[in-house]
């Protein structure tokens, strides 16, 4: 039996959550998306794999990347080759690079993570690995600061707002939302700077603070506009 990493790095690209996949060059499912991934070596460590097969088939600078396990896949038959098991990993970045394929990989690239969840044919069982990972990451926006690793490092309460109606799907209400998210000590911090939005009044920058949890927790309908 062999062991397998796949990592599932989640985006927002033109107000949509974007996955980032990669052609496979190979049997089997050649020309199909699949997640990045591959073998663990023998003397490698589960989150050092996962980093090494994500720069060698994607480009991206993986060095920096906060990779969280996601869960394990280990269902007889996921791979027609032979028996395996993967555990996989979820990841978050800002504004995303342009990816460069690498390996075995014949392409890379972010697409639509509904578009792959429902006309992509993922290779393997990567369809049920893309939707946990997108469910863990909609989950971990009401009570954590994951919604920070979607921005830039100075954002707006706007920024962060989007960030939870593309993931969650639906509008919420801006002003209940900033009392939420700012209610938190430490959850976010202000930098002094403001930033021009639009035609209105310049809007507040903040940083990611040192409270990691959202308390109470941000439920996905008690603030839909």
């Amino acid at each position: 039996m062999d062991v397998t990493v796949d990592v599932v790095v989640l985006t927002l690209r033109d107000s949509e959550l974007c996955a980032l996949v990669v052609r496979r060059g190979n049997p089997p499912y050649q020309g199909r998306w699949a997640l990045p991934g591959g073998f663990v070596e023998v003397d490698e460590d589960l989150p050092d794999a996962a980093r090494r097969e994500l720069g060698e088939e994607t480009g991206l600078d993986t060095g920096a990347v906060r990779l969280e396990q996601l869960a394990t896949y280990g269902a007889p038959g996921r791979d027609p080759r032979r028996r395996t098991v993967s555990v996989a990993w979820l990841a978050v970045l800002p504004g995303p690079t342009d990816p460069r394929a690498g390996s075995d990989a014949a392409a890379a690239a972010w697409k639509p993570a509904a578009w792959l969840l429902h006309k992509g044919r993922l290779a393997f069982d990567h369809r049920r690995i893309l939707a946990d990972g997108v469910e863990r990451a909609r989950a971990k926006l009401e009570y954590t600061n994951l919604a920070t690793a979607f921005v830039d490092t100075e954002f707006t309460i706007g920024d962060l707002r989007e960030v939870y109606e593309i993931v969650w799907g639906h509008r919420l209400d801006p002003g209940n939302f900033h009392r939420k998210v700012t209610r938190t000590d430490g959850f976010v911090d202000p930098t002094g700077e403001r930033r021009s939005v639009g035609r209105g009044r310049p809007a507040e920058l903040f940083r990611v603070g040192v409270e990691e949890s959202l308390n109470p927790p941000l439920t996905r309908r008690s603030l839909e506009g």
